[in-house]
């Protein structure tokens, strides 16, 4: 019997959490229960829980389990490796059915056997410590529709990606941070042939140079000291899928070769082995750089470019489709409001002259995070002006020109390096600060550092 692992029981009624706390405290290590889903995000960056007891009903209205489904989804993006089971009535299996499909593990029915329960839940556990052992990020992808807006870039973008998701051409998606590249990607792997099988993404800002070879081709036992056991690989992983290869741009010149022989040759080796292993993958690459103009200081190889680039994506960012920023904003108000469970919201007339007036350096992203404090500040049924709490720093529209010529930032890389500067010097040099009020991780800025010599 397990003696070990986080789990994690949510739950509205007292009662079955106490039940379940006592039924479980010699079979797991730690129990944390809940009686409202409104903290997991929060909780599962703390805890990490291996898996999550999840009820499919939380409010007193009609039961849909709509939002059992919608927090599996959440779940499942905050922390894909977290396996989830479903805990429902015998009238809701349709809908744990439904869950299952979506990225659940199993479920229960209430009233639940013991037996069931404890097996259930263990099988759940050895499936998640079996995949950490592969250390391998298979997304489990947004069932959530991209939103492509009224914008002519954004549709004259969806008219490409229809036309290049069926094909196995290699593609690489550029823009600035926060356009949704990630996003873009997922679009691309659910609309492609390849749609029932692994999307696998890969930060490669975030790889140490030491276990590059291991990360992307994976290793056999004995390669090298603590190499215990064989490791699959990201190209593995995601074979007859996506690989998704984020932040290419930050690769290390001496590192592209490798990887431009595995593109190449559509096949790799293992770390310590002689075994040549085919590899049958859809390459998607991602970047916030200009890899032409790294190719031309020497820091990003051209064949390897060339190879990534069969077809070129380029998302606009939130001030060139400024028509969808309120469309954009009803969106994700009703997303928060669903996730909080408080009452419909709409915007007043100033916030939304205040969100059009915004040069929205953070994208979409930034706009989402906004969109999701007002609507847990604002208290009415309107989101005001004072209820979004645009900080007073952060560039409007009629400041861009200043803000180029203040900056002297000719190109994209210029003024990246400038507000790195920037943030460092306002988190008086601490760099996990400094990362995260620029929204990319620890190494990514390492890496940004030593290529502008910061």
């Amino acid at each position: 019997m397990i003696k070990d692992g986080t789990l994690l029981v949510v739950d509205d009624n007292a009662s079955i959490l106490t039940s379940i706390e006592y039924l479980l405290n010699k079979v797991f290590s730690k129990i944390i229960t809940l009686r409202s889903p409104k903290t997991i995000p929060s909780l599962l960056r703390k805890e990490k829980p291996e898996v999550v007891l999840l009820d499919m009903n939380f409010s007193s209205g009609p039961n849909t389990g709509n939002e059992g489904l919608f927090w599996l989804a959440e779940i499942k993006r905050l922390r894909p490796q977290t396996e989830v089971v479903l805990f429902t009535a015998y009238a809701d299996i349709d809908l744990a059915v439904e869950g299952i499909k979506r990225g659940a593990a199993d479920f229960v029915v209430k009233p639940w056997n013991n037996e069931k329960l404890i097996k259930t839940l263990q099988e759940a556990y050895q499936k998640c410590i079996s995949n950490k052992k592969t250390n391998i990020n298979i997304h489990q992808v947004s069932d959530k529709q991209m939103y492509w807006g009224r914008s002519k870039e954004m549709l004259q973008l969806r008219e490409i990606v229809q036309k290049t998701a069926l094909t196995d051409a290699n593609i690489l998606i550029t823009g600035e941070n926060g356009t949704g590249k990630d996003m873009l990607a997922q679009e691309i792997h659910k609309w492609s042939k390849r749609c029932s099988a692994p999307f696998v993404c890969v930060d490669m800002g975030a790889i140490t140079e030491s276990l590059f070879e291991s990360e992307l081709f994976g290793h056999v036992k004995g390669a090298f000291t603590d190499a215990h056991t064989d490791r699959t690989g990201r190209f593995e992983a995601a074979d007859g899928g996506t690989l998704f290869l984020d932040e290419i741009g930050n690769l290390p010149l001496h590192m592209q070769p490798k990887l431009l022989t595995a593109i190449q040759k559509k096949c790799y080796t293992k770390v310590g082995s002689n075994e040549l292993l085919p590899t049958n993958i859809r390459l998607i690459s991602a970047t916030n750089m200009n890899l032409q103009t790294m190719v031309n200081e020497g820091t990003f190889r051209e064949d390897l470019l060339y190879r990534i680039n069969t077809i070129h994506l380029h998302i606009p960012s939130l001030r060139e489709r400024r028509e969808d920023i309120i469309p954009l904003s009803k969106i994700f108000i009703e997303q928060y409001v669903c996730q909080y469970g408080t009452h419909h919201k709409a915007l007043s007339k100033e916030a939304e002259k205040r969100l059009n007036s915004q040069s929205w350096p953070g994208n979409i992203r930034q706009l989402q995070h906004t969109l999701e404090k007002a609507v847990i500040l604002s208290e009415g049924d309107v989101i005001t002006e004072n209820d979004l709490q645009i900080d007073i720093s952060q560039y409007e529209l009629n400041d861009i020109e200043d803000f180029a010529t203040q900056t002297k930032a000719q190109t994209l890389e210029e003024m990246e390096e400038s507000l790195i500067r920037k943030a460092i010097d306002q988190c008086n040099g601490n760099l996990s600060q400094a990362a995260t009020q620029l929204d990319i991780s620890r190494q990514t800025l390492y890496n940004k550092m030593k290529r502008y010599g910061i």
